[in-house]
């Protein structure tokens, strides 16, 4: 089912508030509140694409080391009180004392 962006309509004319239901593709749009009964509107937002710049794809090749390494990257984890080197260049490990 998809989920619909609805906002308040307000009396001053400013955005009320905007909120999501989710509803069946073929439901009647709604026209109240349903918590607080305000007159309300479905507003049309673009949808999320996640693409080879969206957040999602750039946090995968930031998980990826051969990834790390082809942007340039090195990526160290903590084991104890040591940083080792898990992709790039660098030295192998670094000593935190």
């Amino acid at each position: 089912m998809p989920i619909y962006v609805y906002q308040v309509i307000r009396d001053d004319g400013q955005p009320g508030e905007r909120f999501e239901i989710r509803q069946g593709i073929h439901d009647s749009a709604f026209t109240e509140h349903p918590e607080t009964g305000q007159p309300i509107k479905r507003v049309i937002v673009a949808p999320f694409v996640a693409g080879s710049h969206s957040q999602t794809a750039i946090e995968r090749k930031l998980k990826n080391p051969k990834q790390l390494e082809n942007m340039g990257f090195t990526r160290y984890e903590k084991q104890g009180s040591t940083y080792v080197k898990t992709a790039g260049k660098g030295p192998d490990m670094i000593n935190r004392e």
